[in-house]
């Protein structure tokens, strides 16, 4: 007999026909089969995860499908960023043909970001369009990427440059899966969390100055507290933008600075993507500070909480040479957001006061970019 289900928080995301709950709890990866079960045609689904995820936990997943009378396949790839390329996309898109995938079934993203941004793709392209549900095991991809629908891979041209919108039917978030979670890369995801309280609500950031120790140290109320909050305001933006034509560009607070930096750096484990976000964070912050948007100190204290769960802050926390601001610039021009050759960035007020503008002057960012990179 397997325990029952554990106790857990769900969050809505309204998007009328397709609306669908991401729920939040510790140990839940236990009942996935039930939860699961009620969104099949027929028993049967096609699992796509990394190598080091599958190690971890695919056996888990598998025995609680099994429990529910679920066969699964599972497509196991290379872990890291680089499969979020062509290549994979195509050897996921035939592995899940070749495991007998029809319009019908399901999909199972078992992963990170990087394995639920290709295997949401997958499943967009794939006959047209199938359903999948994220199961995401690391931090970022529980407060970010597994929610909103977007998926996609990457270009040498750009990060995400190539993808669809195509929503999940479900989002089950286990927090007992963080525990195996090396530490960098648990810093990296609770960027992402940072983000939030930095774009739209000073009061959770304040709340994380505080807890974040208890969060690092596997205290699960910390832990599903600040990714329910993530979650309510990533979904409450996605409800009212699902396709980034306004308010959601807010989610790309450091993402202009930080994806320009991944590109830099070859989308390899020189810089984690949120790593590349809290240093996009702070010099978001240090820009809109010398620009005179927000107070003096503002981006010291933004900096000063990134620095202390260690997170890098400044191009000088990247390991090797960085192109010249010219170049960045070049990248950033690449930006999924640029309008008519205008580059939009997210900046701030304030703490809490994120705002998107494209009205920033390339003299601008040149200079600064060449100050931030006198430091290194």
């Amino acid at each position: 007999m397997h325990k029952p289900e554990a106790p857990h928080t769900t969050v809505a995301v309204d998007l009328g026909s397709r609306s669908y709950e991401i729920a939040i709890g510790e140990g839940l990866i236990a009942s996935a089969g039930e939860r699961i079960k009620p969104f099949l045609k027929r028993p049967q689904v096609a699992i796509v995860t990394d190598s080091n995820v599958a190690a971890r936990h695919l056996d888990r997943l598998k025995d609680s499908l099994a429990r529910e009378g679920i066969t699964a396949t599972a497509l196991v790839l290379p872990a890291g960023e680089a499969t979020k390329s062509y290549k994979h996309l195509a050897e996921t898109c035939d592995g899940l043909l070749a495991a007998g995938v029809e319009r019908r079934d399901m999909v199972i993203a078992l992963g990170g970001g990087v394995i639920g941004d290709l295997a949401g793709f997958a499943a967009s392209v794939l006959r047209r369009g199938v359903d999948f549900i994220q199961i995401p095991t690391t931090l970022l991809a529980q407060v970010d990427s597994s929610v909103g629908g977007k998926t996609g891979i990457n270009s040498p041209h750009g990060k995400n440059l190539i993808g669809a919108f195509h929503q999940p039917r479900s989002v089950l978030i286990d927090i007992a899966l963080l525990d195996t979670l090396p530490l960098r890369e648990l810093a990296a995801g609770y960027a992402e969390v940072a983000k939030y309280g930095l774009l739209g609500d000073a009061q959770f950031f304040t709340w994380l100055e505080a807890n974040a120790p208890a969060l690092f140290a596997g205290d699960a109320q910390a832990r599903i507290k600040a990714i329910t909050r993530s979650c309510e305001m990533k979904a409450r933006i996605v409800a009212e933008d699902e396709t980034e034509t306004g308010v959601r560009a807010l989610l790309n607070l450091g993402h202009t600075f930080g994806h320009a930096l991944e590109a830099a750096t070859g989308y390899s484990s020189r810089l984690l993507h949120g790593e590349g976000v809290a240093i996009g964070m702070a010099q978001a912050f240090r820009f809109s500070e010398r620009q005179g948007l927000c107070a003096g100190g503002t981006a010291e204290r933004v900096e000063a909480h990134l620095k202390s769960v260690g997170l890098p802050t400044r191009l000088a926390d990247i390991p090797g040479e960085l192109p010249g601001p010219e170049k960045l610039i070049d990248i950033m021009r690449q930006d999924k957001k640029a309008v008519a050759g205008k580059l939009t960035f997210i900046l701030a007020r304030g703490i809490g006061e994120a705002f998107i503008t494209r009205d920033v002057e390339e003299k601008d960012v040149l200079a600064f970019l060449a100050g931030e990179q006198k430091e290194q």
